[in-house]
């Protein structure tokens, strides 16, 4: 009969021929979830800002309508009340969609730096990473090289 192959043993070698640097694995982690952090603060904040630029924005058109909707004598001030609401409503759309673009305007200025910071990082350890495992590799040759 024939003897089974120890798998387990097998990999455990292969595994260990292979060695993996799990601090690198941690780091890149702890990176991604910093990255990951920031990010979320700034769509955040983005997020909070536009609330309140559209909270302000229906309560100045409510108070608006209520000056509008009351009873007046005569029939013209009613098309003044309407005409004076419609003014009114496209200047404050004007101001808060510009607003709203300075939010994103934000936004969009704090993504780039984020992400050019985190490419520079990446790049940092990409090189310092590639030295080491130059180093490792070379060692390795002149190891083997010794042994025969």
């Amino acid at each position: 009969m024939t003897k089974a192959q120890d798998v387990t043993a097998m990999l455990k070698d292969m595994m260990g021929a292979f060695p993996v640097d799990t601090a690198a694995l941690e780091d890149a982690f702890k990176n991604t979830a910093s990255m990951n952090e920031k990010l979320t603060n700034v769509a955040l904040d983005a997020a909070e800002k536009s609330s309140e630029i559209s909270s302000k924005w229906t309560k100045d058109t409510l108070a608006k309508m209520g000056d509008m909707s009351k009873a007046k004598t005569d029939p013209a001030d009613y098309a003044k009340a309407m005409t004076d609401f419609a003014s009114a409503q496209a200047e404050v759309a004007a101001e808060n969609m510009a607003a709203f673009a300075e939010v994103a305007k934000k936004v969009q200025m704090e993504t780039v730096e984020l992400l050019m910071a985190a490419g520079k990082d990446v790049s940092e350890e990409a090189t310092a990473a590639v030295k080491k495992a130059t180093t490792d590799a070379t060692a390795a040759v002149k190891k083997a090289a010794k042994a025969k």
